[in-house]
């Protein structure tokens, strides 16, 4: 970077001795044409003539305008200098205040709404190449922000219109049942179930809209502890059961031993329960959801495999962004407000690892890895312990021998 204002550079130094040159050369010729010549006999005699007018004799004023001129010339003559140069230097340095006028008008161009280019003068391009990233990058997150923002407000006149509908099925249901004490009981325990499902759905929506209050008021912190991965992903299935049952689904888990992470136990598990609920939302009914989760190169790799239809590529790209659905749909049923994958992307990436999703024909997987905590093992630590401990008693003595 440091040659790239080169030529501005050369440039001004350029300029700098013209503008010497150029104050020497007017300068010098002012000395012999003007002031040695034009004005050798004209200015002595202006200036003695002057003085007489004061009441001074010739002969005195004829000395003090030797004294005070001639005397000093080189005085006067290296005043003249400094004045002629700073003059020119005036007038060149006004390029130089156009160059700020240009970089302020572009600035003014980044602060408005105008797609028009960064555009400045040869010397200056490289500002104007920093100037035009900084444009498209204030672009862009504006951009996003605004995508983000009404992807929000959609959804949440989404989750309010979905909130009617089992609030009304409810508060319908309800009346029947106050309505007609003496129903049957086979149907007061339909609409006593149907009740329940629809209230169940109600929690849900309104813990959506609490989701979204949290991620958009609060940071994610972790509270660090050492878990074992295997343990809380067969944990996460045996809790999942009654859910894989609904749609008629299975949950198989392979896993290695000893797969530890120093992590935060309740953020993990919630980013294991995003992606689980995620393959059940969106998978065939009757299928297998695949749960593996391996050691690899000082990582571990947790993948969630289940049969579905794929995601468009363009879409996929966008999977983990905050609001975000691939369906875009209003369905009561299925998925929820687009913060899980978010929500989970965030917290895999605060423990320092990645997540990503690949999709085919045969259906969708999404992969975990996180870094891998290595146990130390306390034996071997005790005796390279034990070890080192002797070898510094051993040097010891002979010090104490030697001395």
């Amino acid at each position: 970077m440091k040659n790239n204002y080169r030529k501005l550079k050369t440039g001004l130094l350029v300029r700098t001795l013209l503008i010497s040159l150029l104050a020497m050369g007017v300068g010098y010729a002012l000395l012999k044409i003007v002031i040695d010549g034009i004005f050798q006999k004209s200015f002595p005699a202006l200036v003695i003539k002057l003085l007489m007018k004061f009441g001074m004799e010739h002969e005195a004023a004829n000395q003090l305008y030797g004294r005070v001129f001639m005397d000093n010339k080189g005085l006067f003559l290296g005043i003249g200098f400094v004045l002629l140069f700073l003059l020119f230097f005036y007038i060149a340095i006004s390029k130089m205040t156009r160059y700020l006028d240009d970089i302020g008008k572009e600035i003014e161009n980044i602060l408005s709404d105008s797609d028009a280019p960064v555009t400045l003068v040869p010397e200056l391009r490289p500002l104007a190449e920093r100037l035009t990233t900084l444009k498209m990058t204030l672009k862009r997150r504006e951009n996003a922000a605004i995508e983000s923002e009404q992807r929000k407000n959609d959804l949440v006149v989404y989750l309010a219109h979905d909130l009617k509908t089992p609030l009304t099925s409810v508060i319908a249901y309800l009346t029947m049942l106050d309505e007609q004490p003496d129903m049957g009981a086979e149907e007061k325990a339909k609409y006593i179930h149907i009740s329940l499902e629809k209230a169940i759905r109600l929690g849900e929506l309104i813990s959506e809209f609490f989701e979204i209050t949290r991620f958009n008021l609060q940071d994610i912190v972790l509270e660090r502890d050492v878990l074992d991965v295997s343990m809380m992903l067969e944990q996460l299935a045996d809790e999942s059961y009654a859910v894989l049952s609904e749609k008629d689904l299975t949950c198989s888990i392979q896993t290695d031993e000893g797969l530890l992470v120093n992590g935060d136990p309740d953020k993990l598990a919630r980013v294991f329960d995003n992606l689980l609920r995620n393959a059940i939302a969106y998978c065939y009914r009757g299928t297998n959801i695949d749960i593996q989760a391996h050691g690899h190169n000082g990582s571990i790799i947790i993948t969630f495999t289940n049969q579905g239809d794929p995601i468009p590529p363009q879409k996929l790209s966008s999977i983990f962004e905050k609001f975000y659905r691939v369906d875009n749909a209003r369905s009561s049923q299925t998925g929820g407000a687009g913060l899980g994958l978010s929500i989970a992307k965030e917290i895999v990436e605060l423990h320092g690892g990645i997540i990503r999703a690949e999709s085919d024909r045969g259906g969708i997987c999404f992969t975990v890895q996180l870094p891998l905590y290595q146990k130390l093992d306390l034996k071997k630590k005790g005796k390279a312990a034990a070890k080192s401990a002797a070898k510094n008693g051993v040097k010891n003595n002979d010090k104490g021998k030697t001395e």
